[in-house]
């Protein structure tokens, strides 16, 4: 299957590890430029630097900030667009879950919460979509599978990426024909915070597999294991690709089946 990304321009917000990252990578194997933020500037430029020397300085723009920086997202934006030219594809990675119950979940976390979900889609899908519009491009969000599936320990975020969701749907229909609209629903993707949870077992004779594979247990998921940032950035890269063409306001389980609405 040709995903069709020669030549083509990506954005990717929360590219410098974890998901954001192999994207960036899967993207650039196909073809693509790549422009990739993120707000920490050491291991950005780190990163930066090993994706210039594997696929060429020129196919590489980085630059550090926050996505709640609506400024700094419109000037990326300017930027991507004085580099490059062109924008085929956004997705927008940025924003980590919080966990808590309704009892411990202060005023300030619920705003903070739905500013970062809502606004880390609402600033960079403003600051591209002229030139969305014109490439007839494509926007991915990396959702959870929490947006249809709660959980009590994390109800502050699965509210708020519930929200997303429904923004995604309603701006596939208002972009329509000229941009697609589609989300991923993420469910438990290794990441660092799982390394550290590992690293900090109670039982330290206890192997990397033998505890992902009781995590993945515990938790109920069919494949019983927990999913590789490659297999979700292959799946983000098939929904802003060519190949979906005819696809638009659709979400893809990336779970391992963990996921149990219809």
């Amino acid at each position: 299957m040709h995903l069709g990304y020669d030549n083509a321009v990506a954005v990717v917000t929360g590219g410098s590890s974890g998901i954001g990252l192999a994207t960036v990578k899967v993207l650039l194997g196909a073809g693509a430029r790549v422009a990739l933020c993120a707000r920490n500037e050491g291991r950005l430029e780190q990163v930066a630097e090993v994706l210039r020397r594997d696929f060429g300085a020129e196919r590489v723009l980085a630059r550090p900030f926050s996505v709640l920086d609506k400024a700094a997202v419109q000037g990326f934006a300017d930027e991507v667009q004085a580099s490059w030219g062109r924008c085929d594809l956004l997705v927008n990675n940025a924003g980590a879950g919080r966990q808590s119950t309704f009892a411990d979940t202060a005023d300030e976390d619920w705003r903070a919460e739905y500013e970062l979900k809502l606004f880390s889609q609402i600033y960079p899908i403003n600051a591209f979509l002229p030139m969305l519009r014109e490439a007839k491009g494509a926007i991915v969000a990396v959702n959870s599978l929490l947006a249809y599936q709660p959980e009590p320990h994390m109800v502050c975020t699965s509210s708020a990426r519930a929200g997303v969701q429904n923004l995604l749907k309603s701006l596939s229909v208002e972009f329509a024909p000229d941009v697609r609209v589609n989300s991923v629903l993420m469910g438990l993707i290794e990441s660092g915070q799982w390394t550290r949870r590992f690293a900090a077992r109670e039982d330290q004779s206890v192997s990397r597999a033998e505890w992902y594979g009781a995590l993945a247990e515990r938790k109920g998921i069919p494949l019983r294991r927990l999913g590789d940032p490659e297999e979700a950035a292959n799946a983000i890269a098939f929904l802003g690709s060519r190949a979906a063409s005819y696809i638009t306001g659709a979400q893809l389980d990336v779970s391992g089946g963990l996921n149990r609405h219809i």
